[in-house]
């Protein structure tokens, strides 16, 4: 029981600390960078980071996990607490992840329409 406290504990630390990683993405360019390029990377980050649905999304998903790991951990062992805390912190990780591209590829397309030559 302690232990899957700890574990989901960790997890949420992990997932918060991870929130924002995809907003400081810096993308390569073809070729040299413009005068403008600091300020219109600092504009599209910031851009990027205030898109707090994603945010609500990942909560979404850690909410739904939590509630399939609860199901198969009783059902499977009868411990439906751990099955929860192992669901949750699956789908919070998994939410996380994808949160995190969706805001790089904003980064990248928010460049792009401001005339520089990203790559990736």
């Amino acid at each position: 029981m302690k232990t899957a406290a700890f574990v989901s504990a960790a997890g949420l630390v992990l997932m918060a600390a991870c929130g924002n990683s995809g907003a400081k993405y810096t993308p390569i360019l073809d070729g040299t960078p413009t005068p403008a390029y600091q300020a219109d990377l600092a504009a599209c980050q910031a851009l990027a980071r205030n898109q707090d649905q994603f945010d609500r999304e990942t909560m979404g998903a850690t909410v739904l996990g939590a509630g399939i790991g609860a199901a198969v951990g009783e059902a499977e062992s009868g411990d439906a607490l751990g099955g929860a805390a192992a669901g949750a912190l699956a789908g919070g990780i998994a939410g996380t992840v994808d949160a995190s591209e969706r805001r790089e590829a904003i980064i990248i397309e928010c460049l792009r329409g401001r005339g520089h030559r990203v790559v990736g």
